[in-house]
């Protein structure tokens, strides 16, 4: 007789990584070595780390970022895999996501030092080129046509998430849902058979809420937002992403993006990459590459309006108005897609 579901114990691991908690939930039968599961998990976001922070001076990223330009530098597999998928989305998104942001970041105050001045002119008055027009890449080595600073964090956490899932499905873990500080990637489906619910926060910097709710199984989700962090300017406050086209702040931007898609990593990008670009021209893209995203936009009197690409976002409760932006409340539209890539 096979196993039912009230025979399973539930496992909700956590630990430290990238200045968060990374989170693992699954069930499995009485007697499973969650303490192998952990050790492994955690290894797994430390080697992400390890290899792609820029908190660390000795990661890999940081020993890259040193080298002068024009000499080739070895590289590991996973920070090159990143670095593949950045400047894919670069080149897509037409330079909105730009792993190339790293001087911006660490002048306006986003990294481990405090802001300077000194720094915010020089990457401000920067003549720049994006990333994927400045990186050689043969085989496992890297080179840099001119000097340029890159930096992950549009894309790490993501894909340290989807190392979470890839260390489960390891365990025979197929079912299971882990984060990293909100992005989110689900494994086939609960015990009971139901996908796994994941809330859309609402964009508000004073309290945490659910805007809504999506259903998801085998895939993952990000958002990109400005209420998170951010730093005050003259009485304004401005997002700590990065606009490549001025090597400063986004002045303005959507609240915040969400989006779905098979990896996390594609998520973490594409969310980013969105936010930048805005809900008329992310839209147009989005709608090409057939990105699933949802835009939520300020309106009068603190208001939130939302603009939703894609078919999941369109399917069910979730359908928008025709010309694709209506008004929300919190909890407007439930559970709105499973499986589907």
């Amino acid at each position: 007789m096979s196993k039912m579901s009230t025979d399973l114990e539930r496992h909700a691991l956590n630990g430290p990584t990238m200045g968060t908690r990374w989170s693992a939930l699954f069930h499995a039968l009485s007697g499973f070595d969650a303490a192998a599961v952990r050790a492994a998990l955690q290894a797994a976001v430390d080697e992400v780390d390890a290899q792609m922070s820029t908190w660390k001076p000795d990661s890999d990223l940081m020993r890259l970022n040193r080298a002068p330009a024009g000499e080739w530098v070895p590289i590991p597999g996973r920070l090159l895999e990143v670095i593949r998928l950045g400047l894919r989305v670069g080149r897509e998104s037409g330079g909105a996501f730009d792993i190339g942001m790293g001087d911006a970041v660490t002048a306006w105050g986003f990294g481990p030092a405090e802001a300077s001045p000194d720094g915010i002119r020089d990457a401000t008055q920067a003549r720049r080129l994006p990333a994927h027009d400045v990186l050689e890449i043969d085989g496992t080595r890297v080179r840099k046509r001119a000097r340029i600073a890159l930096d992950l964090n549009g894309v790490a956490k993501g894909y340290g998430v989807d190392r979470l899932a890839e260390i489960l499905g390891g365990f025979g873990i197929r079912d299971a849902l882990v984060g990293i500080d909100g992005e989110m990637r689900a494994m086939g489906l609960r015990p009971d058979g139901e996908a796994w619910a994941i809330a859309v926060e609402g964009p508000d910097a004073v309290r945490r809420a659910p805007h809504s709710i999506l259903s998801l199984q085998d895939c993952a989700v990000a958002t990109s937002g400005d209420y998170r962090h951010w730093i005050e300017v003259k009485g304004r406050r401005l997002s700590h992403t990065m606009d490549p086209a001025r090597g400063a702040p986004l002045m303005q931007s959507p609240a915040s993006v969400t989006v779905i898609a098979p990896t996390c990593a594609e998520a973490d990008a594409w969310a980013t990459a969105l936010i930048v670009l805005g809900p008329d021209r992310g839209g147009e893209i989005a709608r090409r590459l057939r990105l699933n995203a949802l835009f939520l936009l300020r309106g009068e009197a603190d208001s939130i309006r939302s603009c939703r690409i894609g078919g999941l976002f369109r399917g069910g409760q979730a359908s928008a108005p025709a010309d694709g932006v209506g008004r929300d409340g919190a909890f407007d539209w439930g559970p709105v897609v499973a499986n589907p890539f």
